[in-house]
């Protein structure tokens, strides 16, 4: 038997496995991709970022904070230059009632919220303690409940919506959800409670949880924004008027069940489950199409991390690792400049700032 030289061998073996990474398109490992990323936008934020330490000033604190915070998660340090002006930037929003917002703010909920999962990331040494105790606070003032003159039978009780306290919606619910439970309250406590039933009626789903008009009209385990004044659906009326679930709000409902101490077993969690598997995709935000998208991705993002899954597994037995999938898809909307954008710019998806946050929010779960 002929012996090959082992510089020989060892060449074969390099073609045999470049000829196997054509032929079956394998890429470089995904984590090295969703690193590059990462990257490339910290090195877009670096060049956007305003001389006060800010993103999109015209937004008061919010997307500044929720860029440090995806900064944060993505392993930078508070004290990174880039991250710690950013921080100081927020807190000139400090507002004496302990909100962290603009002043006469339609969004006070969402800024603080927002502000508050940022210095909750950033606290490790403790400096933001007692700010981040007047913010949780304040968010429990701003929930609907008894002292808005609502009871539990409340279509509006227990949920967050904007400042001037017009109507809740699961998307500032969510946000309220995220920052209690970051300022260390557990699925116990009485704010998060009332939460988790304004959520639980935002679900199509028909149960002892959820008896409002419009639960058995869907019945699909998606979730849409609002049952409050009448109820609203982004994604608009279904036959006989019922409120159409989508994807957004579908994981943002999810996400928030679960940190609200809602076990895999509930039948809440698996009609959400089951509504993910018939519609998985990360072409468009199903129900709204290309509107949202980004916001989509952070929420799917956060949403499946709290799963504890790693694989999503279709209706029709096809089986995704939903990181891998996230981090694909992410990478190949990056613009050159490192950042992203939505071409349908609804909801300030057009800055570029924003929707760059959010995306680093998504691979930061992606880790």
């Amino acid at each position: 038997m002929n012996h090959l030289p082992a510089r020989s061998l060892a060449l074969i073996v390099a073609l045999t496995i470049a000829s196997t990474i054509a032929s079956t398109g394998f890429a470089a490992d995904w984590q090295t991709t969703r690193q590059e990323s990462v990257s490339k936008a910290v090195q877009f934020l670096r060049s956007s970022r305003a001389d006060d330490g800010s993103w999109s000033s015209e937004a008061g604190p919010a997307v500044t904070a929720l860029v440090a915070t995806a900064l944060l998660e993505n392993g930078y340090d508070a004290k990174d230059p880039l991250v710690a002006k950013a921080i100081d930037y927020v807190l000139k929003f400090k507002q004496a009632d302990g909100g962290i917002y603009t002043e006469k703010s339609n969004h006070r909920n969402y800024e603080t919220c927002i502000a508050v999962m940022c210095l909750s990331a950033a606290n490790g040494d403790g400096k933001h303690d007692q700010t981040l105790k007047g913010a949780d606070a304040f968010l429990k003032g701003l929930q609907w409940d008894d002292d808005e003159g609502h009871t539990a039978d409340s279509t509006n009780y227990g949920g967050a919506g904007y400042g001037s306290h017009s109507r809740p919606d699961l998307s500032n619910t969510a946000f309220l959800i995220e920052a209690l439970k970051a300022t260390g309250n557990g699925p116990d406590d009485p704010a998060m409670q009332k939460a988790l039933l304004f959520v639980s009626r935002c679900q199509n789903l028909e149960s002892e949880h959820n008896t409002t008009e419009f639960a058995a009209k869907v019945n699909d385990g998606g979730f849409y924004y609002t049952p409050a004044a009448g109820g609203t659906s982004q994604a608009g009326e279904a036959d006989g008027g019922g409120l159409r679930s989508y994807a957004s709000m579908t994981y943002a409902g999810l996400k928030s069940m679960i940190y609200a101490g809602v076990g895999p077993e509930d039948e809440r969690v698996k009609a959400a489950l089951k509504w993910i598997k018939k519609h998985y995709t990360l072409q468009q935000n199903p129900g709204m199409g290309q509107a949202g998208l980004f916001y989509y991705y952070q929420t799917f993002a956060k949403a499946l991390a709290a799963t504890g899954e790693t694989v999503i597994t279709e209706a029709d037995g096809t089986t995704h690792d939903w990181r891998e999938d996230l981090v694909t898809e992410l990478a190949s909307k990056q613009q050159a400049n490192g950042s992203w954008l939505n071409d349908t710019a609804r909801w300030m998806e057009g800055d570029p700032n924003l929707v760059t946050g959010y995306a680093l929010l998504a691979l930061a779960n992606c880790k």
